[in-house]
């Protein structure tokens, strides 16, 4: 009986260890509309390569100047650096224009970024290559 309790509760610690991991490595199209495309323009406040995901926020004037901070999930650090981006090309203070698709729950101020384009006219992209002036 003592073995059936130990193995019990072996087995549920390590269904429990191993839930937070699954949870948090999510389906992008778990948290974003692909249907849904949203492109802003505004200033970078804070890149953050990390993993499991990589994040930008941006600092958006809305329609009637009042800014908004948006913040654009985009894929693993080291997908982004394959895709051209590198960790100290965008500085905070950078003017950028982000497109992506909208978070599911539209209150949010939050999208998946799809393309990140420099003031010089660099493109980065979740999906790959590097275009613009530098490109090669």
């Amino acid at each position: 009986m003592k073995r059936i309790s130990v193995a019990v509760m072996a087995t549920a610690f390590v269904s429990l260890a191993t839930a937070g991991s699954a949870w948090a490595h999510h389906s992008f199209a778990a948290a974003f509309d692909m249907t849904s495309s949203v492109t802003v323009k505004g200033t970078i406040v804070q890149v953050r390569l990390e993993n499991p995901h990589s994040w930008f926020f941006v600092d958006v004037k809305d329609e009637s100047g009042k800014v908004e901070r948006w913040a654009f999930e985009a894929g693993t650090p080291s997908g982004m650096i394959r895709n051209g981006f590198k960790p100290s090309l965008i500085k905070p203070g950078a003017q950028v224009t982000i497109k992506g698709f909208r978070a599911r729950d539209a209150s949010q101020k939050m999208g998946m970024l799809r393309d990140l384009t420099t003031a010089d006219g660099t493109t980065y992209g979740l999906f790959g290559s590097q275009q613009g002036p530098d490109a090669r």
